[in-house]
């Protein structure tokens, strides 16, 4: 993908005129333009040279964006200074107009004895006046023109068209009044209108500029953590250099209060630093010797020399800041409509404007009062609006996301969060820790809890099994005795020598051939595996040690991220690898009621597809297994902890790891697409009213009439009013589940079929049959039981019976009816 600064755009018809323009390239398979950046991204394999010469031939400019790198500075606000310059010196001159306009002649305020009675003299200071504000106000003007000259009018266009009518019409006016001035002729000039017109549209791009200025506040802030010196150490030597000037594999010292230059490894020393500013994580994280440290983050405590492993745009934060800027400049496909609009407003405007002219003066009108309904047409119409209504939305929600350290890679995945029907959590490092932890210690009659875990830890030490590990951990306090002979039985356990006898540990199989288990223990055991616990036995010698259980754990804040998704109307189910037993007792301490287990990481894909047939679905994961199912989802969110190929296929990342930054960024992606929403409506409707209003349509009914100065007021407010509305996203609290909407969901009606099967003789035979319906599209579920010789399907789409009872015969089994 190339990105592309763009100059000279205006509103969105600007913006629908360039991605036109580019998308017409041959090799161009995708274009999008964001009004908001003032950028373009282009997919294909059109070159350089001929996306920027479209861009030319369609009457803007294009750069690469890569040909400098994105800067603090690059982002200041230069426009709103100027338009505030601009606005002041057109204020000064329209007073004076509007004093001697409307003052005088409504309020009969004094003027000078010069200008009393001489209504030639001041229609002249009028015309100079507004001639003065038009001058300051040029650039309206310049660029109307350059746009219809190329063909693509925009809002400029249709600005100068209103206050160039004004004035051209007065002008006219003036010249009659050199054969007859009259204070009658003075009435009919709109010099006042011209340039309250200019002045007015100014004062909503001033407001709208500084709006669009504290949208990029996000992107500013994280610019402004990185630091821009640093001390690294060389032969023993500190010196302190530009953090642009730092490598690979320097060596960098973090004092207490220092912001860390680079991501790299702790070498030397330990501290607290504080990842607040990157995983919105407000407790700091201790660090020491072999431990990571991310550029951006602050050393609160603590002396620390850490090597660099990532310095300059490849640091966690530089990616974090180009794939907020990304998203920004993406679009979302709620915009599409927008889109098409804003490529045929402008001139079906001007149309309407000329219309309602033409109409007025058939019915009569004098030529002043159906000018004033044209021109009221042209400046009352806001395409800016409908263009800023989404980007800007975008901004924020993504801005608002990366202080959460809730990070979406585009404008698609936000809108398509705040439309999550179905949320698929993988099991392993997502719902659980990840890591196998010692859960339950059942020693023996006549052996100690301490004595148990003693005998295992000096056994157990000597493997590098997770299972293993979790032993250690947890025992890794107590003496251990020493062992010889260590032999790894492959699928059943360990076995060692210790003070003369056997000393042995693993599954029940295994043990029962060195030491008699009671049938106490076997059913502690059978508890334990029920509960999704593995039950590790030991025994020394011939006497029997005691069970410890090892469990992958379910992280602190599972079960409360899960309560709120399902207080939220969505439907979340559990896709792992691990058997059912296992995998529902996890489900069950979590608070699922879906399982979706023993599945392969290729039908993880398969079973996300199956789930998006009805509606839309995320997909939570962390490791190399789930990046297929990532890639298939609507969403693909990837745990921040998980592995890089699993943060590569995802469209959103979880910066922190926490499981309760799922429903944050559901409530966030709904927030976000609430504004759009609103935005979109507030554009839509304004035009579909304004318009009409403005062409005089109501004046026969109820008589209302707007003034072309009131009606540039309204254009001007409208575009502000997008800006200013999408900037309530940075008050919205996304971890307050209060507020939380239970969207409802139509469900679809579900068929259901009872098969009478017969030759199934066991478990294998169940899973046999259950694997060959669910393959089926049409199936979303089988019950199987071998002893009731049934098969109960649960449907998404009709199957004829035939094709059932063809598939399961093909297996070698009977169906005797289906009903």
């Amino acid at each position: 993908m190339k990105k592309f600064d763009i100059t000279g755009m205006s509103c969105s018809a600007c913006s629908a005129r360039v991605e036109k323009a580019v998308k017409k390239l041959e090799g161009v398979e995708n274009c999008e333009v964001s009004l908001l950046t003032n950028s373009m991204t282009v997919e294909g394999s059109a070159s350089d040279a001929d996306i920027i010469s479209a861009v030319e031939k369609a009457g803007y400019g294009a750069s690469a964006a890569g040909a400098k790198k994105e800067k603090k500075e690059d982002m200041a606000d230069i426009e709103t200074p100027k338009m505030v310059k601009r606005l002041v010196a057109s204020l000064a001159f329209l007073v004076l107009l509007m004093y001697l306009s409307m003052g005088h002649s409504m309020w009969n305020l004094p003027i000078p004895a010069v200008l009393e009675g001489n209504y030639l003299a001041q229609g002249l200071l009028q015309m100079l006046l507004s001639a003065v504000v038009m001058i300051i106000n040029q650039k309206f003007f310049i660029s109307g023109a350059k746009a219809i000259v190329s063909g693509a009018p925009n809002m400029d266009t249709l600005v100068a068209m209103g206050s160039g009518a004004s004035f051209i019409y007065s002008t006219a006016v003036l010249f009659q009044m050199t054969a007859e001035p009259s204070a009658h002729h003075l009435h009919g000039l709109y010099f006042e209108s011209a340039a309250m017109i200019l002045a007015l549209i100014t004062v909503g791009k001033m407001l709208e500029s500084r709006s669009k200025g504290k949208t990029t506040a996000a992107l500013k802030s994280l610019m402004d953590l990185s630091p821009k010196t640093a001390t690294i150490e060389k032969d023993g030597v500190e010196k302190t250099v530009p953090t642009a000037n730092i490598t690979v594999g320097d060596v960098f010292v973090l004092r207490p209060g220092e912001a860390i230059p680079a991501d790299g490894k702790v070498i030397f020393g330990g501290g607290a630093v504080d990842e607040s500013s990157l995983t919105g994580e407000s407790i700091p994280v201790d660090k020491s010797v072999g431990d990571r440290v991310s550029a951006g983050c602050l050393n609160q405590s603590g002396f620390m020399k850490c090597e660099a492993l990532r310095v300059g745009e490849d640091t966690t934060l530089s990616q974090i800041i180009k794939t907020v800027s990304d998203a920004a400049a993406s679009k979302a496909p709620i915009a599409k409509l927008a889109d098409k609009v804003s490529g045929i407003f402008v001139p079906v405007v001007m149309a309407v404007a000329a219309v309602t002219t033409a109409v007025w003066l058939i019915c009569g009108a004098e030529v002043g009062y159906a000018l004033a309904r044209g021109i009221s047409v042209l400046v009352i119409s806001c395409p800016c609006a409908l263009g800023l209504a989404t980007p800007v939305a975008i901004m924020v929600g993504s801005g608002k996301g990366a202080r959460s350290g809730i990070l979406f890679k585009s404008a698609r995945a936000l809108e398509a969060m705040g439309r999550v029907d179905t949320l698929v959590l993988d099991k392993t490092g997502t719902v659980t820790r990840g890591e196998p932890r010692v859960c339950d210690v059942i020693p023996a009659d006549g052996v100690s809890e301490d004595e148990l875990m003693r005998w295992a830890y000096s056994l157990e030490k000597m493997s590098e099994h997770p299972l293993s590990k979790a032993i250690v951990k947890a025992a890794k306090t107590l003496d251990f005795i020493k062992v010889s002979d260590f032999t790894a039985h492959a699928g059943k356990g360990l076995s060692a020598n210790a003070e003369n006898d056997i000393l042995a540990g693993g599954n029940y199989e295994f043990i029962k051939r060195y030491a008699r288990i009671s049938a106490d223990a076997k059913n502690a055991a059978d508890r334990l595996s029920e509960e999704g616990k593995t039950p590790l036995f030991f025994s020394f010698g011939e006497k029997f040690l005691g069970i410890i259980a090892v469990s992958d754990t379910i992280k602190d804040e599972s079960p409360e991220a899960i309560r709120q998704l399902k207080g939220m109307g969505i439907n979340v189910v559990m896709l792992t690898g691990d058997n059912e037993r296992c995998a529902r007792a996890i489900a069950r301490t979590a608070g699922i009621d879906n399982v979706i287990a023993g599945v392969l990481p290729t039908a993880k894909a398969d079973a996300v597809r199956n789930l998006m047939k009805g509606g839309k679905v995320a997909m939570v994961g962390d490791g190399i297994n789930d990046a297929p199912a990532l890639a298939s989802a609507d969403v693909g969110i990837a745990i921040g902890c998980g592995t890089d190929v699993a943060i590569d296929a995802s469209d959103a990342v979880l910066m922190k790891s926490s499981l309760l930054d799922v429903p944050a960024a559901v409530r966030l992606g709904r927030r976000t697409l609430g504004i759009i929403r609103g935005n979109l409506f507030w554009a839509f409707i304004y035009n579909v009213i304004g318009i009409p209003l403005a062409a005089g349509v109501f004046i026969p009914v109820f008589g209302w009439e707007l003034q072309p100065m009131f009606g540039a007021l309204s254009m001007s407010l409208s575009s502000f009013f997008v800006v200013t509305n999408a900037l309530r996203l940075n008050f919205v609290n996304v971890y307050d589940s209060t507020r939380d909407r239970r969207i409802k969901r139509k469900e679809k009606k579900k068929m259901t079929k009872t098969m009478v099967i017969e030759g199934m003789m066991c478990g294998h035979c169940e899973k046999r049959v259950k694997r060959v319906l669910e393959a089926l599209d049409e199936v979303e579920s089988a019950e199987v039981s071998h002893e009731a010789g049934t098969a109960i399907l649960t449907l998404c789409a009709k199957v004829d019976d035939n094709a059932l009872k063809q598939l399961i015969e093909d297996e070698d089994y009977t169906v005797v009816e289906i009903k």
